[in-house]
């Protein structure tokens, strides 16, 4: 089991947003810094970061925000952006401001086009973002699709035969599930990212997806209470329903 890092106080809270070394410095020395109901007094405190670390230690009397490590689940409106690139408001702005100043940065989890809706992870953890969005984790994304025109009824099986080509590229697919749940609507879940994929593939078979939200990644679900807008730290059960398990020798 890896041991946690040790950080000095002044600088987790300063990497945290919660200011400069300084301001920090100021908060620690005025009182209004606790671990576990003690005031500490000392900015050079070395702190053991823990995941609960947010349960422990109190600024100004409000619970630490999510120490580095992070991991959050977004139900991402329509029309918010991931990336700064495309106009319109953006993913980030949804979060506290002081997140914006975090040293690890928070990056999404992979992107969601800005008229794609629902679950958006999110993270300041490199490693975990990348053993999610690696290719050789074949983790799975499902998505709910709306179309404009009926279902022909071949769908399903052209996207599961691991041979449908996109327009412009020079590699096939690899097999995809579609679950027909209406005429006009149906589950599709893929395991690859290419750009505008899931719309892609039904302009592919002469249709046109009029409506495209997430609802799942891996075998963890957007929460039915998560309203968009909304999000929530991921826990180590959540991760689990992500992440496949980890083959050992």
């Amino acid at each position: 089991m890896s041991k946690a890092p040790t950080l000095r106080l002044d600088r987790l809270l300063a990497n945290m947003g919660y200011g400069s070394r300084r301001e920090v410095q100021q908060l620690v020395y005025a009182g209004l810094v606790t671990l576990d109901g003690e005031t500490l007094e000392d900015a050079d405190d070395r702190i053991v970061v823990t995941r609960d670390l947010s349960e422990r230690m109190l600024i100004r009397g409000k619970p630490l925000d999510p120490p580095p490590g992070l991991a959050l689940m977004l139900h991402k409106p329509l029309g918010v952006t991931c990336s700064h690139k495309e106009a319109g408001p953006i993913v980030y702005g949804l979060l506290p401001e002081r997140w914006r100043r975090r040293d690890p940065a928070i990056s999404t989890v992979g992107r969601l086009d800005k008229e794609t809706s629902g679950l958006l992870l999110m993270t300041d953890d490199g490693n975990l973002l990348h053993r999610i969005i690696s290719p050789r984790a074949n983790i799975s994304k499902r998505y709910h699709v709306t179309l404009d025109r009926p279902l022909r009824g071949d769908e399903a099986e052209i996207f599961a035969a691991g041979t449908l080509m996109l327009e412009g590229e020079d590699r096939p697919l690899l097999p995809a599930e579609m679950e027909a749940l209406s005429d006009t609507s149906a589950y599709l879940t893929i395991t690859e990212g290419r750009y505008h994929q899931v719309r892609r593939m039904f302009a592919a078979v002469g249709n046109h997806v009029t409506a495209l939200h997430r609802d799942k990644i891996g075998n963890l679900a957007l929460p039915e209470d998560l309203e968009p807008g909304q999000y929530r730290p991921l826990t180590e059960a959540d991760l689990a329903l992500i992440l496949p398990p980890v083959k050992t020798a």
